[in-house]
């Protein structure tokens, strides 16, 4: 038997699989989250074997609640659900230290499936993820994604930089960098390049 909580913001999505996984395979689902701030609530507190959770998320997105949940509990086992696997976003995952991406489009039995694998200690990612996820024409450096990631939500300089732990001066240099390489005069134009580019 292997207990996951389960976070993503499509209700219907989130709800079939809750029904599916565990008539598909040896699963109990301890908990729902809609998003990136319950699903770090739900893993700590449930505290299950592997955690299913969804990349993009409307406030605190799959990443951000990877790596608060990676602080308090650095064992979590956690398969990430994703429609574009952007080759940045793929990186810092694996850095964070995520075992498994699966298409969102992927069966619910292969899903099921590659819960196991992860639950026994090994690693997943889908093919279609990771051709995706190879192509390496993004001109930006980590960081440089990271503050056009967060610049993209609306944020002011002043706000990235304590969201990034960051100096103002910093952030601005990151974005002043991006703006060059991706030949734009704004940052929110840069922002918006970089996603229309799938560097995000």
């Amino acid at each position: 038997m292997t207990t996951i909580v389960l976070a993503d913001d499509e209700v219907l999505l989130r709800t079939a699989l809750a029904a599916l996984l565990p008539m598909e395979g040896d699963i109990t689902v301890l908990a729902e989250a809609e998003n990136g701030e319950k699903a770090v609530e739900a893993t700590l507190r449930h505290r299950p074997e592997v955690l299913v959770i969804d990349l993009e998320m409307p406030g605190m997105d799959g990443l951000d609640a990877v790596a608060q949940i990676r602080q308090a509990r650095p064992e979590q086992v956690i398969l990430m659900l994703t429609r574009h696997a952007r080759p940045g976003v793929l990186r810092k995952a694996l850095r964070l230290g995520v075992q498994g991406f699966v298409s969102k489009s992927a069966e619910p039995a292969h899903i099921t499936s590659v819960i196991a694998t992860l639950h026994a200690g090994k690693r997943w990612i889908d093919p279609d993820v990771s051709a995706l996820a190879v192509t390496e024409d993004c001109p930006l450096t980590d960081r440089e994604a990271d503050v056009l990631r967060v610049t993209g939500e609306g944020y002011s300089v002043a706000d990235i930089a304590a969201r990034l732990h960051l100096a103002p001066g910093t952030v601005r240099n990151y974005l002043s960098n991006a703006m060059r390489k991706t030949q734009t005069r704004t940052r929110h134009e840069a922002a918006r390049y970089a996603r229309g580019h799938d560097w995000l």
